[in-house]
């Protein structure tokens, strides 16, 4: 039988699942954290809950939290993700994101073609007449009142944090924001697992697997 990656995008979790994701990849927010959940995963999913949900407490935990650790976001993995989501808000969020963070390069992919879209349901333009609009989304398809989205620093945990609590995350400091440093989590996880199994859980092409595996289980048997 042929091998099929896995979709990048998994269901969405209940609200309560979601929120103990986003704790666990470092927004704060009162209540216990899941123990390493997928990065972009929960970034899709938290930007459907701002986006659709209107939860505007959410997006801005998750826009802070971006900003912060953009560089250790797998980027090829969340343009895949966002790209398997119906939402065209969704689209247009991370459109407006790739926009703003247009140093970063690797999100050039999310900055589609969009028609601009208000990010309030009502009063938008009022409430960018009177206030101006967020300089973080000027330009951009996202249209934002300056000061709907809150942006405070103690919003999300720091990487120096992070790196120490997820361990997705520390293999992506260690190795980059690769497919390859997602494969070694989840071999970390379960040793045994056969290349298909571990391209699969980490939504990866099996040739990237393969070669992750051989390497893992030389440094293993190497350490005997």
């Amino acid at each position: 039988m042929a091998f099929n990656r896995a979709t990048a995008l998994s269901e969405p979790p209940d609200e309560d699942t979601l929120t103990r994701d986003m704790v666990g990849i470092g927004m704060n927010f009162a209540t216990e954290a899941n123990q390493s959940p997928p990065i972009e995963e929960t970034l899709v999913h938290a930007s459907a809950l701002g986006m659709d949900g209107h939860d505007l407490r959410v997006l801005a935990v998750l826009t802070t939290w971006t900003e912060v650790h953009h560089r250790y976001i797998n980027a090829d993995r969340l343009i895949r993700c966002v790209a398997e989501h119906p939402s065209d808000r969704v689209h247009t969020y991370w459109a407006a994101m790739a926009s703003w963070l247009s140093k970063d390069r690797r999100f050039a992919r999310l900055n589609m073609q969009q028609d601009a879209i208000d990010l309030l349901p009502v009063g938008n333009d009022f409430q960018i007449s009177r206030r101006g609009e967020d300089e973080r989304f000027v330009d951009s398809p996202l249209r934002v009142p300056a000061g709907t989205l809150r942006d405070r620093e103690a919003d999300a945990v720091s990487p120096e944090a992070l790196v120490k609590r997820h361990a997705g995350y520390r293999n992506r400091v260690l190795m980059g924001p690769t497919w390859r440093a997602d494969v070694w989590t989840v071999l970390e996880e379960d040793p045994e697992l056969s290349v298909a199994e571990a391209a699969r859980r980490a939504s990866c092409s099996f040739a990237t697997a393969w070669q992750v595996v051989q390497d893992f289980r030389l440094l293993h048997a190497a350490s005997e």
